[in-house]
């Protein structure tokens, strides 16, 4: 079967939904093709035993401007987490938390031990620029955020105890080696915004970019080449296009040929169903004495809606090469949260090799979208790996085919 169409966008994940739905809003016809039974991508909820869990330990950001711009926060009922950090070490326990968002966490934040003064201010002044000047930061020089610390005279126990075991989890990355200026991004969006969940898991983000499509994603078609023409080739057949936008992962993408292989970070996520009664504080726990787990958390805390009444849903999260075993995540979880964790039901086990592209220095943050020929490729691969790069580089990429189609060689961007 041969026909044709303006647009056929390969991949249904947040960057294609965005690249997708802009393009039929301009009046052209699009083919969105998806290899899996649903859309989302990476972005996907698993229901089991009446529990919601996404796969992979996932947050939604409000404060990321391309979901204040594209996405009804407020629909989605997000549940909130708390603006702030459990850290363990030994037995004992500290809090961390902004003191602007979480006052009622002042005293335990005061009585952590973690406030060294000198440790704050070189913080302050390394992360401040950020804040009120995020594109002068942008343009600056690039470093490893390694290095970048040492430099900010950053090294005491808020960096090794709190710093580097989140951002690690955050970046699917040992985070030594990781870009500083998209480090510093990330923490301003968490110091502007406070993550949380969808009621309905967080397959319900690209439930709702779907629901803009004026015509569906044609779920269970695998691509199987992608030729200039340009053309696409599936196991039913080749569909002829003005223009193909390929907008897998930066794995699929490089398979097809279109891009150069990008490195990828990897997380294991275990949800365990717990018997009611785990700390509700809303906190993320992190583990201070820098063990595999880069972080666990109550779920069911932030989101009542991931678990059945008088279960707890708990998320053990580490980077896939400390290769835990499943027992042995529980017995980390165990000690983490210092409970019993026997009576435990371990829900499901996610395996995320390729979670996020790996930012090195220097951060390439706006990748070409537009290879010639009629192909383009999108994804956070090209822009920044997040939830914020998919849907920036959905947005960028349909304003790059609406240009070519119109013939025009400006730039522009969303």
């Amino acid at each position: 079967m041969v026909n044709e169409v303006d647009v056929v966008v390969v991949g249904a994940g947040l960057a294609g939904l965005m690249c997708a739905a802009t393009l039929q809003r301009r009046g052209l016809e699009v083919r969105l093709l998806e290899a899996g039974d649903t859309v989302g991508g990476r972005v996907r909820t698993e229901v089991v035993d009446g529990h919601l869990c996404d796969v992979g330990f996932q947050l939604l950001n409000p404060a990321y401007p391309a979901v204040k711009k594209f996405v009804d926060v407020d629909a989605l009922k997000l549940g909130a987490f708390q603006a702030g950090v459990r850290i363990r070490r030994g037995t004992e326990s500290a809090v961390l938390a902004d003191p602007r968002r979480a006052p009622q966490l002042l005293p335990s934040t005061l009585g952590s031990g973690l406030l060294d003064l000198r440790e704050i201010a070189a913080l302050t002044k390394w992360v401040g620029p950020v804040l009120v000047t995020p594109d002068r930061v942008m343009a600056g020089a690039d470093q490893p955020l390694g290095t970048a610390l040492d430099v900010a005279g950053i090294h005491g126990r808020l960096r090794r105890e709190v710093l580097e075991p989140f951002l690690a989890g955050v970046l699917a990355d040992e985070p030594g080696s990781a870009s500083s200026i998209f480090a510093r991004l990330l923490l301003r969006s968490f110091l502007l915004g406070t993550p949380g969940l969808p009621e309905d898991g967080m397959r319900a983000l690209p439930a709702q970019l779907a629901a803009h499509l004026l015509q569906p994603a044609e779920t269970g078609v695998r691509v199987v080449g992608v030729d200039p023409g340009p053309s696409v080739r599936t196991a039913s057949g080749t569909v002829h296009a003005r223009a193909v936008v390929v907008a897998t992962d930066a794995v699929d993408a490089a398979g097809l040929g279109l891009v150069p292989a990008h490195p990828m970070g990897g997380l294991t996520t275990w949800w365990f169903s717990a018997p009611a009664g785990m700390p509700h504080d809303r906190l993320l726990l992190v583990d201070g004495d820098r063990g595999p787990v880069v972080n666990t958390a109550v779920v069911s805390a932030a989101a009542p809606s991931y678990a059945p009444a008088g279960r707890d849903l708990v998320e053990v999260t580490t980077l896939s090469a400390a290769g835990l075993t499943d027992d042995a995540a529980r017995a980390e979880a165990g000690r983490l949260w210092q409970t019993d964790t026997r009576e435990w039901d371990l829900l499901v086990r996610h395996d995320v090799t390729h979670a996020l592209p790996l930012t090195r220095a220097p951060l390439d943050r706006r990748r070409p979208v537009d290879l010639g020929d009629g192909l383009f490729v999108c994804g956070d691969h090209r822009d920044t790996p997040s939830l914020q790069g998919a849907l920036v580089s959905g947005r960028r990429t349909a304003n790059a085919v609406l240009r070519r189609l119109a013939g025009s060689t400006g730039s522009g961007d969303a």
